[in-house]
């Protein structure tokens, strides 16, 4: 199932500056983290769907600049987006 209005607003609240700050990497990434854990079980199930793989991969890839230009900004943020989103293991 997609992410929802309701989820977007909550992630938003938390990660971004105001309710409508939606603009931000943080939010950014968040937004597409919850996108592509949403995707995870879709091909635990269909393995054979390579088109929506595709377009995984290209949230991977998104997610992979906009926290790479995170990095490059402010290392602070960067390691609060990590720790919270729990993306490096």
């Amino acid at each position: 199932m997609a992410v929802t209005k309701e989820d977007k607003a909550e992630i938003v609240s938390k990660f971004g500056k105001n309710g409508k700050d939606s603009g931000t990497p943080e939010v950014q990434i968040a937004i597409l983290t919850a996108r592509i854990n949403d995707l995870a079980p879709h091909f635990e199930q269909f393995k054979k769907d390579h088109h929506s793989r595709v377009g995984l991969l290209k949230m991977v890839g998104k997610r992979r600049r906009l926290l790479d230009y995170l990095q490059r900004k402010d290392i602070e943020r960067y390691r609060k987006v990590i720790a919270d989103l729990q993306i490096r293991k």
